[in-house]
């Protein structure tokens, strides 16, 4: 739709694809004025030649090349593209997207539970029947391409002990002994699952305020659904009782703001904060010489309690803070006298503040 003018080829049609593999140059001279090229990866040799096209025609947007599976995407553009091209990662729907597209948002432990990959919002499909199919396309298929996976199954356990983990510091040595592998092992399935955008982490902010910090990471995947279909969850009411509801509500808020991150192309670094001790900011965005703090409770009824942590660290760090949000899984937005309080239907309240200058 964005590129309506523009010739559009699935190279997972074999005959495209037939195509495209034995006659390169007689394969893009039928796209004079560019082209969508969907599942580029397919035909990888494609990159070269369109290096040669880029390099002579100097058009910026030519050519829209997409794929499902970023692995060799990413790689070869990288390689043979490098300072011709501008990427735009998608991650699923945000909460912004299904706005803006007028999609029904459904109650917070639905959304939660669904997740937000965009075929569950145009067909008519179970989630955890998606999900399961999901999950077995990606570890048979493309974790296949970029790793030498012996045991399927044991990668599969990896991944859900890796869901059980949504939201707490990561010890790797600990997750590798439970899923009885080495630990660099573990480190390489980490970066595999960095790499396809199931996984994230999100790093320690190191400044000191004459406190001992944790410095390992805190671990949180993409998507929510993802997580509950790992972890065995089968329906919203059922994550609405589950112990880990409060980790996936958190993972949610982090990850829109992920979101947020690659569809406006704005870097900023995001960490959490946390005091050895336990005391503990969710999430810290770095807007330069200042930080937007985020307090995240999955309650639906604000406590006084939810404003511990955030007083606390306006109590340190006053001077550095530009924001404090606590984000709930209530419905009313509140303003308290220092932190303003936003349901989780109006997070654009939190990302507004990071655009602002």
């Amino acid at each position: 739709m964005v590129f309506a003018q523009k010739p559009y080829v699935s190279l997972e049609d074999p005959d495209q694809l037939q195509f495209a593999l034995s006659d390169v140059r007689g394969f893009l001279q039928q796209f004079p004025n560019g082209a969508v090229l969907d599942e580029i990866q397919r035909a990888p040799e494609l990159f070269s030649y369109l290096q040669g096209i880029v390099d002579e025609r100097r058009k910026p947007g030519l050519f829209v090349v997409t794929g499902s599976q970023q692995f060799g995407l990413l790689a070869r553009a990288a390689q043979t593209l490098a300072g011709r091209v501008a990427t735009l990662e998608l991650l699923p729907f945000s909460l912004n997207e299904m706005t803006a597209a007028v999609l029904t948002i459904p109650p917070l432990d639905q959304l939660l539970f669904q997740g937000q990959y965009p075929p569950l919002y145009d067909r008519a499909v179970d989630p955890v029947d998606w999900y399961a199919d999901y999950i077995r396309t990606y570890v048979e298929r493309d974790v296949r391409q970029i790793t030498a996976v012996q045991d399927l199954n044991l990668f599969q356990t990896f991944v859900r002990l890796c869901a059980g983990r949504v939201g707490q510091v990561l010890d790797v040595t600990g997750l590798a002994n439970d899923a009885g592998v080495a630990h660099n092992t573990a480190r390489a399935w980490i970066s595999v699952l960095e790499a396809s955008y199931i996984i994230h982490r999100l790093s320690p902010h190191h400044r000191n305020f004459s406190k001992r910090l944790i410095k390992r990471g805190k671990l949180y995947f993409y998507d929510t659904g993802l997580v509950a279909r790992l972890l065995g969850i089968r329906s919203a009411d059922e994550l609405r009782h589950h112990s880990m509801r409060g980790n996936l509500f958190e993972c949610w808020v982090v990850s829109e703001v992920c979101k947020w991150r690659f569809h406006n192309r704005q870097p900023l670094p995001i960490f959490f904060w946390r005091e050895h001790k336990g005391r503990e900011i969710d999430l810290l965005i770095d807007t330069g010489n200042k930080v937007v703090a985020v307090e995240v409770k999955a309650g639906a009824t604000v406590n006084s309690d939810f404003f511990r942590e955030l007083e606390y660290y306006r109590s340190l760090a006053a001077g550095y803070l530009k924001a404090s949000f606590l984000v709930y899984g209530g419905e009313q937005q509140q303003s308290r006298s220092k932190s303003l309080v936003v349901p989780w239907r109006n997070l654009a309240t939190v990302t507004a503040t990071l655009a602002a200058k």
